[in-house]
């Protein structure tokens, strides 16, 4: 007997509605019907995800998704979520799984950061009328001035990246997207100059074109990494951890591991591709330092390293040992960071808010006189150019997004892309629904979307009286908090608005 109640529910205007039967056609998971006896749709509420492509495609709008006002009585100790999460663990016997960032809601302190403007003593600057420098470097800046016998500067700089824009996407499995997901994204990084990152299943051969414009991923399940791989990226990233799942690995189960997915990874087709918690060769800074290593020799010290790491308590004291190891470049994701599958469990308690950690970070950076060592990148819930000033004001030298960047594709966060069946074509690998996302039209939505926050990056930092990205990079005299408790306010060093 199932205990559950249906989440949603679908109202469908009769007197709208032609039988067409589009909705059926769009459904991938077999909401909609035709009932020949009835001569009408009708509808399987229980597998309704409110994906919304049946109200989007419907050709008369006779489609309504709504909230099921049906629920348990009011407890403020048990919640409908806490009763249905028993109801399904106590059917299935397994952990629960869901997709996405944390939808919990925990203070986000993008929200709680107000941006400062000049006025008169400081006036603004027009970025119309006036060059305003977005393009930033990241990579290890630390390179002492040395001459020859002649006087003459001998270059000794270390690789960098180059970004037209302090926005990168970050990395996404091909396995977990679609390849015209991947496509997309490629594209985009092309047209914008920046990057992308391959997450951890590896590089199609398709996208190799693509390389100087790729970061490639090292994660412990070492899928696809081969010589020809890690030199086909502009940029090495490690994957030590990940703000959806901190502390946990990564699985591709079985039966996603077909065709150029499991010849990517280099996995047995039908074979399920598990990626441990740890990597089983590094338990130690030295070990990690041995790794970074071990990859610049491979690619003849011409490409910069990434750490990733998840925002955890003690982030401050592993970054800097990070910083130590040799790394590049430090990437902090969040616990709001999105996901193809994790644990809910896991997702929903376990990390912390990346503006919390970027700022410690960078605190614990400077303090020990090693911030100019690596650059600092954050991602998980940069929702918007606001957000990405923010961040920069904060500490940051850039920002990934990948939620932002979906959402630009069609994404609809209907939170189950662990299902396989994305109705939008780009957290699945079925032929049918892989072919809804046109790669040249998604690439030109990011390309939309990026250029539209450019725009607005330059004219917030015109009103700051800031006209380049390095001029606001850790700037805290212009943010503010708002509604924020003293500990807080010193953790992210800025003042309280008014002050």
């Amino acid at each position: 007997m199932d205990y559950q109640i249906t989440e949603f529910l679908v109202e469908r205007d009769r007197e709208r509605c032609t039988v067409c039967r589009q909705c059926e056609r769009q459904c991938a998971n077999g909401v909609h019907h035709y009932d020949s006896k009835l001569n009408r749709m009708v509808a399987d509420e229980t597998k309704c995800v409110d994906c919304m492509r049946c109200t989007i495609f419907c050709p008369t709008h006779a489609i309504r998704i709504v909230k099921n006002p049906q629920t348990f009585r009011e407890n403020a100790g048990w919640r409908a979520e806490n009763i249905q999460d028993i109801y399904r663990q106590a059917e299935s016997g397994g952990a629960l799984l869901s997709s996405m960032g944390c939808p919990k809601p925990y203070p986000i302190y993008w929200d709680k950061i107000l941006i400062g403007a000049s006025q008169v003593t400081n006036p603004s600057i027009d970025p119309l009328r006036e060059p305003m420098e977005t393009k930033t470097f990241l990579g290890n800046k630390h390179c002492p001035i040395e001459r020859d016998k002649d006087g003459r500067i001998v270059p000794n700089s270390h690789p960098l990246l180059e970004l037209s824009l302090p926005i990168l996407f970050s990395g996404m499995s091909y396995g977990s997207i679609s390849y015209n997901a991947h496509k997309a994204l490629a594209m985009a990084a092309e047209r914008l100059g920046t990057f992308y990152g391959t997450g951890e299943g590896g590089l199609h051969k398709d996208f190799y074109p693509y390389g100087p414009h790729t970061i490639v991923q090292v994660a412990s399940g070492r899928f696809g990494v081969e010589p020809a791989y890690l030199n086909a990226g502009a940029a090495i990233e490690i994957k030590m951890g990940q703000g959806a799942k901190p502390g946990i690995g990564g699985h591709l189960p079985g039966s996603k591991m077909v065709g150029d997915i499991a010849r990517t990874r280099m996995v047995p087709e039908g074979s399920d591709a598990i990626s441990p918690a740890p990597h089983h060769d590094i338990y130690s800074i030295e070990d990690l330092r041995q790794l970074v290593s071990i990859l610049k020799e491979a690619t003849g010290y011409t490409k910069p390293v990434i750490v990733k790491v998840a925002a955890v308590h003690n982030i401050s004291a592993i970054a800097s040992g990070i910083a130590r190891s040799g790394a590049d470049i430090i990437t902090i994701d969040g616990f709001r960071g999105g996901t193809g599958a994790a644990p809910k469990r896991i997702r929903d308690n376990v990390g912390i808010p990346v503006e919390l950690a970027l700022a410690a970070v960078d605190r614990r950076l400077r303090s020990e006189g090693i911030r100019d060592r690596v650059s600092l990148v954050v991602s998980g819930s940069i929702r918007s150019s606001a957000d990405v000033v923010k961040a920069i004001a904060l500490g940051a030298d850039a920002v990934s997004i990948a939620t932002s960047a979906l959402i630009a594709l069609g994404c609809h966060l209907c939170r189950t892309c662990q299902s396989g069946r994305c109705n939008w074509g780009i957290a699945t690998q079925r032929p049918d629904l892989v072919a809804r996302l046109d790669p040249e039209a998604g690439a030109q939505h990011l390309v939309n979307l990026i250029t539209g926050w450019k725009s607005e990056v330059v004219e917030m930092m015109g009103g700051m009286g800031i006209n380049s990205i390095e001029a606001l990079r850790g700037n805290r005299a212009m943010l503010r908090g708002i509604g924020l408790t003293q500990p807080e306010l010193e953790i992210l060093g800025i003042s309280h608005a008014g002050a």
